[in-house]
């Protein structure tokens, strides 16, 4: 799978496609109504990204937990992605139910997504708790629930690394 990207290590080829698991985190939206877990999925297929896995949980803490969980139990998942739950309202408890998960937090990704956000949401970037980080050897990146965002995450930052972030996890290795 050839991934888009900034001319270096992610332009690179990769020896298979990198496998997802989308986690949609919402008290309403669900199947057919989850618009940014299918446009997540849209524009990771249309990447050379396999999307093994689609999962929809309320905003909870103990489900959230057991979805991401679930994910990284499975040896074909390279990355798992949640949408929704990272803002400031009470139900918003993405990142409490991720974080006590990750190994390593990547801080560069939401301080770079907040900024980039600066332009379509002005000051209200700044309350995303949008984040990323290594748990169990793969890639974890929590988003919030809009379209808008999940599009701008995945096209300026998640889709162009994917293959450099996989490869840099010794996630090729046979």
């Amino acid at each position: 799978a050839l991934v888009r990207g900034a001319g270096h290590a992610s332009e690179q080829s990769a020896p298979r496609p990198v496998r997802v698991a989308i986690i949609t985190v919402s008290d309403t939206r669900r199947g057919a109504d989850d618009s940014s877990g299918a446009l997540a999925e849209r524009l990771l297929v249309q990447s050379g990204i396999k999307v093994v896995a689609r999962a929809w949980v309320r905003d909870e803490i103990a489900p959230i937990r057991r979805a991401v969980r679930t994910a990284l139990a499975r040896r074909a998942v390279d990355a798992v992605l949640l949408t929704g739950g990272t803002g400031v309202a009470p139900r918003d408890v993405t990142p409490e139910a991720v974080e006590p998960l990750l190994e390593r937090r990547l801080p560069g990704f939401g301080e770079r997504f907040r900024a980039l956000s600066w332009a379509s949401v002005g000051a209200a970037a700044w309350l995303s708790r949008a984040g990323a980080g290594v748990a169990r050897g793969r890639l974890v990146v929590y988003l919030p629930g809009s379209s808008g965002a999940v599009r701008q995450a995945l096209e300026s930052l998640l889709i162009p690394e994917l293959v450099h972030v996989v490869r840099l996890l010794g996630r090729f290795q046979p």
